[in-house]
């Protein structure tokens, strides 16, 4: 009786290695799988996708400028289709921590695309005389042109939907701007009481902020869509046809839907990764906004009874396993510490890209994977915080209404009127006695009470200019 065959032999110039007989990867991926058990995180698959693009512009290229026959090139190509479409996700198992600056990934993609082409012909995986990952698949290319590109095309697509996701904040921001335009409350500044100010004029200068963070995450695509693709190993283009590095771009330009570019100067885009760092600066910026809005918030509604109590946040979800009733600001915690991780990758990206050495920056990975996990945690973050917290937002206009007329705050108002020395000792009297500035000003007879209604009108403060004239 035949037993059937659960691994089927690959070598290479190290030695032989038994590969799982269905597996559409082959011997470097299994290397790879082998070298880098570190954290537990595959390569990212948005970035794998992007990859599988490169390679199917690549094969089109080829076929075109007769560097690949049509039957191989259809076959190629019908692979790298399956993989788009989700088919073989399981086949791209290398660590995202990994060495040799993103080679393991593209030998990833080189073998599984070619098994399946290989599969797709009628032959038997691991046939690469037939089909091979680097003679056929990796034709005229280098994982040092192929990653970098495939990473700012993954880059680019993630960062459209995050300025999506921040513009769709901006404008929750900004009807709460008009929607809370009638109710006053207490500014502060370093904690302590300070100015009236509208929680109208509280939403809408979070709302701007946000606008910065959504203009300069939208233009920063432009610094991304120049690529070294035909630079191959370190930017000069060796064994990469002029025909193939002219039409090769036009084509990945065509299937991507972006605007790429091919680099006039290759050498500098397979060396120097400071464009990654620049678009880190950015996620860092937008997550710095986020963090002092969310912040902001589990402030203005700590208590209720205890603490400010001037904003009611959503209750999303029971706060304590001891303490009925108690219910936390658990979104705007969640947006506190997405924010710290981007600001956490953001270091990461500087480090590694500042340790590239020469002709290539071997940290070219942890690059990826840093900035490609800030773009998809910072979207989801920022979709959660706008549904979940933001949109959901209500303020206690008793409260705030309480607040403003228990402070000094007003005496700010009186100054052009009497002076700051004579207001201030009326603000420390109203403190001392626990009354209203309007209340010391009548007890004093100061200034007639028509004049200080009108000085001390509630929204009047709010705005530019001496109140009451």
């Amino acid at each position: 009786m035949k037993t059937e065959l659960t691994y089927r032999i690959e070598e290479d110039m190290l030695g032989r290695v038994e590969i799982p007989v269905d597996a559409c990867y082959g011997i470097h991926t299994a290397r790879a799988l082998e070298n880098f058990r570190v954290s537990d995180r595959k390569t990212n698959q948005n970035l794998i996708y992007a990859i599988v693009l490169v390679k199917k512009a690549a094969a089109l290229a080829n076929v075109h400028i007769g560097q690949l026959p049509e039957d191989k090139a259809q076959a190629i190509i019908q692979a790298c289709e399956d993989i788009l479409a989700g088919k073989l996700d399981k086949h791209f198992i290398v660590d995202a921590l990994q060495g040799g600056a993103g080679t393991s990934s593209n030998m990833n993609v080189n073998e599984v695309i070619a098994n399946r082409a290989l599969e797709i012909m009628g032959e038997k995986k691991g046939d690469y005389h037939i089909i091979h990952p680097l003679d056929q698949v990796n034709c005229c290319q280098s994982t040092n042109d192929v990653y970098p590109t495939a990473l700012r095309i993954a880059a680019i697509k993630l960062l459209r939907i995050l300025s999506e996701s921040f513009a769709a904040l901006q404008e929750s921001l900004q009807v709460n701007e008009n929607k809370f335009s009638g109710i006053l409350k207490l500014g502060r500044t370093q904690l302590m009481d300070a100015l009236p100010i509208t929680a109208g004029q509280e939403c809408g200068a979070y709302a701007r902020a946000v606008s910065r963070d959504r203009w300069r995450l939208y233009k920063i695509e432009e610094r991304l869509r120049e690529i070294n693709l035909g630079g191959t190993a370190i930017g000069t283009g060796i064994n990469a046809p002029l025909a193939y590095i002219y039409t090769v771009t036009d084509i990945l330009q065509d299937l991507s839907g972006l605007g790429l570019a091919r680099s006039d100067y290759p050498i500098d885009n397979t060396q120097n990764m400071d464009i990654f760092v620049e678009v880190s600066g950015l996620l860092k910026s937008a997550a710095v906004t986020l963090m002092k809005i969310a912040n902001d918030l589990r402030l203005l509604a700590s208590g209720p009874a205890g603490g400010l109590g001037e904003i009611k946040l959503p209750a999303v979800q029971a706060g304590s396993s001891i303490m009925p009733g108690k219910v936390n600001p658990v979104i705007c915690e969640m947006v506190v510490q997405t924010a710290m991780k981007v600001i956490a990758n953001d270091t990461c990206i500087t480090l590694a890209a500042a340790s590239g050495q020469l002709e290539l920056n071997a940290f070219i990975p942890l690059i990826a994977e840093c900035l490609l996990e800030s773009l998809e945690i910072l979207t989801r973050a920022v979709d959660i915080f706008n549904h979940k917290c933001i949109k959901g937002i209500a303020f206690d206009v008793e409260k705030c209404s309480e607040h403003v007329e228990a402070s000094s705050a007003l005496a700010a108002a009186l100054i052009d009127y009497i002076g700051y020395d004579q207001a201030a000792q009326i603000a420390e009297k109203a403190r001392q006695k626990g009354k209203t500035i309007k209340q010391v000003l009548a007890e004093d007879d100061i200034m007639p009470e028509e004049q200080a209604l009108q000085i001390l009108n509630l929204f009047q403060v709010t705005r530019p200019g001496i109140p009451g004239k």
